[in-house]
């Protein structure tokens, strides 16, 4: 069973949240257990802060590795200006990086994969669509729920690198186990190195 925190949470909060919000809750939390609680009961309560400490630790690691702003803008605007092999190309090296062996499915035809992406023995497919659409719908997301059927593929990835997925179309793909990449997700994916 795969724990997965829930968006709402205080700690899913706090972790796209900028990392010294988390420091200031743990001050907050310490002075009011220092105002409100017996002097013999203050370290129990401010340890209360703990979890949030550790998260905030987490949270400024995350944003410390994080790509620059200004590099994210500037891939965005390389992968709309790249033609389809060479955005395939940058796609693959990614995930070649990051210890994937990756398969090319096709050469940009109108399959419902690209790719299929191999990582201990765990099959991933992935659909990288670059269409200039403001809207990507839920069509190419059957598609690939499909083809991961057929292939026996435990996950699959969408790549939208242009426009935007609807809310049908996500909540598809959350349903289905797909892991919908797009925009700013895209962008960090192919700075990593």
């Amino acid at each position: 069973m795969k724990f997965k925190m829930a968006e709402k949470s205080l700690f899913a909060m706090l972790l796209r949240s900028p990392w010294w919000i988390s420091f200031v809750v743990v001050g907050v939390i310490v002075l009011a257990a220092g105002a409100l609680l017996p002097k013999e009961y203050f370290v129990v309560g401010a340890l209360a802060g703990f979890p949030i400490f550790v998260v905030g630790c987490i949270a400024a690691w995350k944003q410390l590795r994080a790509p620059n702003p200004a590099k994210v803008a500037e891939m965005l605007g390389a992968v709309a200006s790249m033609p389809w092999r060479s955005f395939a190309d940058t796609l693959a090296t990614a995930w070649e990086r990051a210890g994937y062996t990756v398969e090319r499915l096709n050469a940009g035809g109108n399959n419902a994969a690209d790719m299929r992406l191999t990582l201990s023995g765990k099959t991933t497919l992935v659909s990288a669509k670059r269409w200039k659409a403001a809207t990507h719908g839920v069509e190419p997301l059957r598609e690939l729920q499909a083809a991961m059927a057929a292939a026996d593929a435990s996950a699959g990835v969408y790549v939208a690198a242009l426009g935007q997925v609807s809310d049908n179309a996500r909540i598809y793909a959350r349903d289905h186990g797909i892991v919908v990449l797009q925009g700013d997700a895209v962008a960090q994916l192919l700075l990593k190195g």
